[in-house]
């Protein structure tokens, strides 16, 4: 039987963005007979704090979730991450998992999941004691991302050579595996320029079983009988949140709709400090994934505004759920997003290009004008995304893929 270790800093029960996939990932794999032992921290994301049922359990924690053995480390989880707390997170949980991975005595292949970069450090750890196959699979740069979303901190000379540092042993980690892997195209050729050795389209999916579209109510989150427009996702640092607030501003002041914000992050407590006179917006925590596929399809639209700097460092996992809800989306960015691509290939959404509050407004006045065309994007977005981004078809060809590295 084939032992895999995985390793990353996010996993079950975290059951959003890379945890879930995560978890997917090696149920899949057990499923098609492989021995898996994943490496990870204690379950914090997105709330920034370990989970209460966490959080008694000792600094080394080992468990069985289903028939996979999970190594745990209580890594440092800051209240209120800042680029130094999250480098001291990053350094904490490198150092758990370094202790962790000497407890692995068999391991045939290695997948090291980015975010973090140190994860890639551990896998060669690994890789060169058990003589394993190694695969780094990157879900964000987080280095690129950190300095396009400004997360780093003012520019300096200090800043630029930390980064130049950073991007070296990027490029060095990058190269000691077999192969490496990313989950977008415009990713695909930034990992190209990173790295010489062979990569590998991995992109995100959907699990088409658990997001259904006939029979749904509608979420108490969303029973208004207003045009419902949903934000669901990480309330984080990639998101233009000054751009919503101004287009929140404006639809309240026409009256055009409700707008529903449901998640969590870094940002949550200054951003509903911001809305919090809008009459016209209302926050809620994050529902469990068993709610999620309800909670996306009562929505009539949904928003992702992102920071114009945010191009190929990362693509947004959340648009998958709001495209497979058979919703329109309304998305701004930057013109050369691989996200834009897809939302005019699919005819699935409107994409803005600029910065224009007016733009938008006029996009959803369209939608809410035009309920036929509406429904039509719907159909077309869920359509497209079950085409191209259906877990069967994804996973399949991965595990294809792993087969041909022995």
């Amino acid at each position: 039987m084939t032992k895999i270790t995985i390793i990353s800093s996010y996993y079950y029960p975290e059951d959003t963005a890379v945890g879930l996939y995560n978890a997917q990932m090696v149920n899949y794999l057990e499923e098609k007979g492989y021995d898996v032992t994943v490496i990870t921290g204690f379950p914090f994301y997105p709330q920034w704090r370990i989970r209460d049922s966490y959080i008694k359990k000792p600094t080394f924690f080992k468990e069985f979730i289903g028939k996979t053995l999970v190594l745990r480390y209580k890594q440092y989880v800051p209240a209120n991450p800042n680029f130094i707390k999250r480098i001291l997170q990053i350094i904490d949980f490198t150092f758990g998992g370094l202790i962790n991975v000497f407890k692995v005595k068999e391991c045939d292949i290695v997948i090291s999941v980015v975010p973090y970069t140190s994860c890639t450090f551990l896998g060669w750890i690994l890789k060169k004691r058990t003589k394993a196959i190694l695969w780094n699979h990157i879900q964000d740069f987080e280095f690129d991302a950190a300095l396009q979303t400004g997360v780093s901190s003012n520019p300096g000379i200090l800043k630029s050579l930390l980064f130049k540092f950073l991007f070296r042993l990027e490029t060095f980690l990058f190269n000691r595996a077999e192969i490496n892997s990313t989950i977008s195209f415009s990713m695909i050729d930034k990992l190209d320029k990173k790295s010489k050795k062979p990569s590998f389209y991995f992109p995100n999916w959907i699990d088409e079983s658990k997001l259904t579209i006939e029979h749904q109510s509608k979420h108490p989150y969303l029973k208004s009988p207003k045009y419902k427009i949903l934000y669901s996702g990480n309330i984080g640092d990639k998101q233009d949140w000054e751009f919503f607030i101004k287009f929140a501003t404006k639809v309240n002041e026409l009256d055009l709709a409700e707008i529903v914000i449901v998640g969590d992050g870094a940002k949550k407590e200054w951003l509903c400090a911001q809305l919090s006179k809008l009459e016209n917006v209302s926050y809620f925590p994050p529902v469990k994934y068993e709610e999620l596929s309800n909670l996306l399809c009562s929505a009539d639209l949904h928003l992702l505004f992102q920071k114009n700097d945010v191009i190929d460092s990362v693509m947004p996992s959340k648009l998958l759920g709001m495209m497979g809800s058979s919703k329109p989306s309304l998305i701004k960015g930057n013109t050369t997003s691989e996200v834009k691509e897809i939302i005019e290939n699919s005819q699935g959404g409107f994409y803005v290009v600029n910065e224009s509050i007016d733009e938008c407004i006029d996009r959803l006045k369209f939608l809410i004008s035009k309920p036929q065309e509406s429904i039509q994007m719907g159909i077309n977005a869920r359509t497209y995304i079950l085409s191209k981004f259906s877990s069967q078809n994804v996973l399949t060809l991965f595990t294809q893929k792993l087969e041909t590295l022995f």
